[in-house]
């Protein structure tokens, strides 16, 4: 089932790429593998999966160690200050930096074992209040311009989870919105940002995304299947 639903979602990456008249190698897929066995993970790697992403630090760690190291793994959950010194060195990429407390936080633990790490900014385009992220645009320019300053980390785009929707096109305005905003901050040159990432797309909406320059597209259940519980905000 796993092969055969990421040549599905390679597909449609492919063919929304080809819309778009961009390169196939300039969209990355994340298999969110949160809540997910380890047999599910070992198959969609067999594939040739080497992105994963999770949305708990303690399921990150211990899939980290269990699972091959050459797997980039992308935290894409809400990240406690409290616990970064447990992703930091683990995680290729944090999606969720939200706050300038917790841009310190990583600054420090990644300072502390002499390393880079890489983030995004997260941001709540649509504004939704059950969501993480900043709001405004000056509010994301302000922290991009101070977590900059720190040292250990490296900006490297803006995330954002848009909301669920039945029609897709419903979300390309928030697509649209985010790939403006990362345009405005680069246009500022800010020393130790790059805008070259832009996170954002799921399982409903990932072709989408892809048309409006998602650089990396989170996707669980069109991988996986459906999972049992609550639905995420990071992915679907």
């Amino acid at each position: 089932m796993i092969a055969e639903n990421l040549a599905e979602v390679e597909k449609k990456i492919e063919a929304a790429c080809q819309r778009a008249g961009r390169k196939r190698d300039t969209v990355t897929l994340i298999a969110v593998s949160k809540t997910k066995p380890l047999p599910l993970l070992e198959e969609a790697y067999a594939y040739g999966c080497r992105d994963f992403g999770e949305n708990r630090v303690q399921e990150l760690i211990w899939k980290y160690e269990a699972m091959p190291k050459d797997i980039r793994w992308h935290m894409i959950g809400h990240l406690q200050r409290n616990k970064v010194k447990y992703v930091v060195g683990k995680a290729f990429l944090i999606h969720s930096v939200d706050s300038l407390s917790l841009a310190q936080e990583i600054s420090r633990q990644s300072v502390k074992r002499q390393l880079t790490t890489n983030i995004l900014i997260e941001v709540n385009v649509a504004g939704e209040a059950s969501k993480f992220g900043l709001h405004e645009s000056g509010e994301v320019i302000g922290l991009v311009s101070e977590a900059a300053k720190l040292p250990g980390i490296s900006i490297k785009g803006l995330m954002t989870v848009a909301p669920p929707v039945k029609d897709p096109e419903e979300n390309r305005e928030y697509f649209r919105a985010l790939r403006q905003l990362s345009v405005d901050i680069m246009q500022k040159n800010i020393d130790n940002v790059s805008m070259a990432v832009l996170s954002m797309g799921m399982t409903g909406d990932y072709e989408t995304a892809v048309t409006e320059g998602a650089a990396y597209v989170r996707v669980g259940t069109g991988i996986f299947g459906e999972r049992e519980g609550k639905r995420s905000e990071s992915e679907q």
